[in-house]
């Protein structure tokens, strides 16, 4: 689907909610990938993950945008982009602003410096984002070393892992953005925020929500079942080491839901028919 300057508005706002969704929701899921390290992370150190997260996504944006706008409009769709991530960002951050040493010009500042250090950092790599590839995956390793280092802890495979299986996991999200059928907002394309039904169905508000983990409990009996699955597209894009990692997770949060589960309905078993879970 092509963009005339007209269009850019929507999905730029889109965009710009997504991508920040993206960013906060990998910044936790670093946090809980090795707590030994990222438990005495600061809060530059926090910021700085944020960003490097942010560089990424931008460099992802620019690539997907190739296929969707036309080349002479996307300079200036770009900028519009940045424009609109540092609007909502200093929304975001309101309410911290007035405690902290940081305006919002600072904002701005750090969103363009992010920005001019994702074409400089991320550029010289040429890959088709769609296509898995040596290049590609190149590229992947090198943001995991980057956050890791904003970690302190270059080499730790669990981050690394962690930043591969975030950035891996948003592609899609882009994707649906531009072809006109966007997630739902509150950082759907990240890897752990969306245990329901693999596939697709409408929510409430008539959008179509691309859900691409599902955790479900169940009861026969006596016996508590907890099963997870991934959408089949999701899992073929994902690398085996990814697969690996977010196998270990799931596994975690499915025992997790099943204990959570198993009490709820010892609480209720008689009084109401054998509940059906999903998560």
């Amino acid at each position: 689907m092509k963009h005339s300057i007209q269009e850019h508005e929507p999905i730029l706002k889109d965009l710009s909610n997504t991508i920040l969704d993206v960013c906060r929701e990998s910044v936790t899921l670093i946090k809980r990938s090795d707590p030994a390290v990222t438990t005495t992370l600061s809060q530059k150190q926090e910021w700085e993950i944020y960003l490097e997260f942010l560089k990424v996504l931008f460099s992802l944006v620019d690539r997907v945008s190739a296929f969707h706008v036309p080349i002479q409009q996307q300079p200036e769709f770009m900028n519009g982009l940045e424009d609109h991530v540092s609007e909502r960002l200093k929304t975001l951050l309101a309410p911290s602003l007035s405690s902290s040493e940081i305006d919002d010009q600072e904002i701005v500042v750090a969103v363009g410096q992010a920005v001019a250090e994702s074409r400089e950092i991320y550029e010289p790599y040429k890959f088709v984002f769609s296509e898995d590839s040596k290049e590609r995956n190149a590229f992947f390793q090198h943001v995991g070393e980057r956050v890791a280092g904003r970690a302190g802890a270059v080499n730790n495979q669990a981050i690394v892992s962690t930043t591969t299986l975030c950035i891996g996991a948003v592609l899609p999200a882009l994707t649906a953005l531009f072809e006109g059928t966007p997630p739902e907002h509150g950082a759907k394309a990240s890897p752990a925020t969306q245990p329901q039904t693999a596939g697709q169905s409408p929510d409430p508000s008539g959008t179509h929500v691309i859900k691409l983990i599902s955790v479900v409990a169940s009861i026969s009996g006596e016996e508590f079942e907890t099963r997870w699955g991934l959408l089949p597209q999701f899992r073929r894009d994902l690398k085996p080491d990814q697969v690996n990692a977010l196998t270990d997770y799931m596994n975690r949060v499915a025992r997790i839901v099943g204990d959570r589960f198993a009490i709820e309905s010892s609480k209720v078993l008689g009084k109401v028919d054998p509940p059906v879970g999903n998560a």
